[in-house]
C-alpha cells in the first residue's frame, strides 16, 4: 500500500490544497515536510498526537519530517478555536517548553542526523526588524482574506488583539523559510490550522516561485462532540507522567467507546488496516480485547514496552482480562503477554494516608475517599457508598460508617475503587 492510501483508509486526510500532486510527490518522491508544535506547555497530550502519529507513518515511508517549535509564535498566541487569548509566556518558559516538546516527540519519530530535522522559528524571528517585516512580509498579505478566515471570524465578536492577527502571517513565514533553507514541499496540521497553512503555501508560491502543498487532518472529537485527549473529568490526558500515570494513560485507551475502537485502532496503532477491520467487528464482550490492544499499543509508544506491559497486567488484574487465553488473532505483541495475577500492583495510581488518621478508631471511609482523589466531597463519597461502588479490595463496601484501620492494611495496602474505572493504591505514610 502507497503511503498517501494508509493515510487516506487510516482516516488522516481531511483537506488538501492539491490531492493528485500530493499523491504524487508522497508516492514517486522522497519529500521534506513539516509539522509545527507551539510549546505553550512542558508536556504534550494526547490531543496533540493525531500529527504525530501521521509524521511517524511518513518517516517510515521513507518521507523526512522538519519538527517545528514555534518559540516565536508561541509568545503571540493561535487564536484558532480559541474564546480567548491565551496567557502570554516569557521568553525562558518558552524555550524551556520547547525542550521538553522535543524530548517527547523523540519518543514516536527517529531523530538521527538525516532521517528528522528539529526547528525553532524564534531562530529566524528574534533579529528580524518589524519594519523589514512589515514591508516585505506583511504587504503580501490582504487584510480582507484574513479577516475571512474561520480563526479570525470567530473570534471577532469577543474580540482579538493585533498580536493573535498576525500568528497567521507568521506561521506563513514560516513555510516559505523551511522551504528555501531545508527544500520543505509539505505542511501537514489539523483541520482548525486550513487557513494558516494555505496562507503558507500561496506566501511560498509568491516569494519562492516554488509550488509547495498543504494537507489537513479531522478535528479528532469524542462521543460527546468535546475534543478527543481529555478524561471525564475535563483535564487534559498528558505525556508526561508527573501529570498523568503511565496506569491512567493505559485506562483512557481502554475506557473508549465501542463505536471509537476502530478510527482509534486506525489512529493510534500501527496495526495493518485489514487488521483493525477484523477487530472493530467483534461484539460485546470481545470488544473489549480490541481495546486492550488500542490500550497497550498507544501507551506502548508513548512510554515504552516495559511499562505498557506494567499497566495492561494491572488494569488486568483489577478490572479482568478480555481475552486471557489470547484466543483472538492479532499482530500485536500483546498475544505474547501473559496473564499474572500477582504482577501490576506496584504500578497503580498510590495515595499516602496519614499514619495517624487510621491509630486507634481508625479513618472515616467517607474521609478516605475524598482524601484518596477518589470523590470530590463527603457528599460525593457517601453518594457512592450507598449507591453500592465503593470497593476495598473487591469487596464492596455496604456500611457509610465504616472505619479504616491498620488491620485493613496487613498486607501494607489496600486498593481502594470508586466505580468501575478509577481506581487507587492507598498506603499509610
Amino acid at each position: 500500500m502507497s503511503i498517501y492510501q494508509e493515510l487516506h483508509d487510516r482516516g488522516f486526510i481531511y483537506q488538501e490544497t492539491d490531492a493528485e500532486n500530493t499523491k504524487k510527490l508522497l508516492e514517486n518522491d522522497k519529500i521534506t515536510f513539516y509539522v509545527g508544535f507551539d510549546p505553550t506547555g512542558s508536556s504534550l497530550h494526547v490531543g496533540h498526537l493525531l500529527p504525530i502519529m501521521a509524521m511517524r507513518l511518513l518517516q517510515q515511508a521513507g518521507h523526512i519530517p522538519v519538527v517545528l517549535v514555534g518559540g516565536a509564535t508561541a509568545q503571540v498566541g493561535d487564536p484558532s478555536g480559541k474564546q480567548s487569548a491565551r496567557p502570554i509566556l516569557t521568553k525562558d518558559e518558552v524555550a524551556a517548553n520547547a525542550e521538553c516538546l522535543r524530548q517527547q516527540l523523540a519518543r514516536f519519530i527517529s531523530v538521527k542526523e538525516g532521517e528528522a530535522h528539529f526547528v525553532n522559528n524564534i531562530d529566524w524571528f528574534k533579529d528580524m526588524l518589524y519594519i523589514d517585516f512589515l514591508r516585505d512580509i506583511g504587504s503580501r498579505f490582504s487584510v480582507n482574506r484574513m479577516l475571512a478566515q474561520e480563526s479570525v471570524k470567530g473570534r471577532l465578536e469577543a474580540g482579538l488583539s493585533f498580536l493573535e492577527f498576525n500568528y497567521s502571517i507568521l506561521q506563513a513565514y514560516d513555510f516559505y523559510v523551511l522551504n528555501r533553507d531545508l527544500g520543505c514541499r509539505m505542511q501537514f496540521g489539523g483541520q482548525d490550522q486550513w487557513g494558516n497553512m494555505v496562507s503558507g503555501v500561496e506566501l511560498t508560491r509568491r516569494m519562492a516561485q516554488q509550488e509547495v502543498y498543504c494537507t489537513t487532518f479531522p478535528l479528532l472529537l469524542d462521543s460527546n462532540g468535546q475534543k478527543f485527549g481529555k478524561t471525564a473529568g475535563g483535564n487534559n490526558v498528558w505525556l508526561d507522567t508527573s501529570r498523568t500515570s503511565v496506569f491512567d494513560y493505559y485506562q483512557f485507551w481502554r475506557n473508549c467507546e465501542d463505536s471509537e475502537v476502530k478510527k482509534l485502532l486506525c489512529f493510534f496503532t500501527s496495526l495493518p488496516v485489514s487488521e483493525i477491520d477484523e477487530l472493530a467487528r467483534l461484539e460485546a464482550p470481545q470488544i473489549n480485547r480490541a481495546k486492550e490492544i488500542l490500550a497497550y499499543e498507544a501507551t506502548k509508544l508513548a512510554h515504552g514496552r516495559d511499562e505498557a506491559r506494567k499497566a495492561y497486567l494491572a488494569a488486568g488484574n483489577k478490572f479482568g482480562f478480555a481475552d486471557a487465553k489470547g484466543c483472538i488473532a492479532t499482530s500485536s505483541e500483546l498475544i505474547n503477554i501473559k496473564a499474572d495475577k500477582n504482577a501490576g500492583f506496584e504500578d497503580l495510581p498510590t495515595a499516602t494516608l496519614p499514619a495517624s488518621e487510621v491509630e486507634g478508631e481508625g479513618m472515616w471511609i467517607i474521609k478516605a475517599l475524598v482524601a484518596a482523589g477518589l470523590c470530590g466531597s463527603n457528599g460525593d463519597a457517601r453518594r457512592l457508598v450507598k449507591g453500592g461502588g465503593a470497593y476495598i479490595d473487591d469487596q464492596r463496601i455496604t456500611d457509610v460508617n465504616m472505619n479504616l484501620n491498620k488491620d485493613n492494611f496487613a498486607n501494607g495496602f489496600i486498593i481502594l475503587k470508586a466505580g468501575k474505572k478509577n481506581i487507587k493504591k492507598i498506603i499509610i505514610g
